[in-house]
């Protein structure tokens, strides 16, 4: 479950990025768009799965508990990012 939710909110932002690129280069072909379909979501998601292999930091209380959502929002983010910037290389990143 985390791993779909990880990919529909990577999903959500790269499409706001494509929705909003209105005149693509000729250079980046006509389906410029499906990489960063396919690469974000797919990165998301495995942020998402970084996020529910700290489940058991998060069950323990305490200090630990903090500490588990700190690394897991700041773990999903690095991943987001890494998997915008792959998905936009040589089109809207460059």
């Amino acid at each position: 479950m985390r791993m779909l939710q990880g990919g529909g909110i990577a999903l959500i932002v790269i499409s706001a990025f494509i929705l909003a690129e209105n005149n693509p280069k000729p250079e980046w072909g006509q389906y410029w768009m499906i990489k960063p379909l396919l690469v974000t979501p797919l990165a998301g998601a495995m942020g998402g799965l970084f996020y529910f292999w700290m489940d058991h930091l998060r069950c323990q209380g305490g200090w630990k508990t903090i500490m588990a959502y700190v690394i897991s929002f700041l773990g999903y983010l690095i991943g987001l990012w890494l998997g915008i910037v792959l998905g936009l290389n040589g089109t809207l990143w460059n």
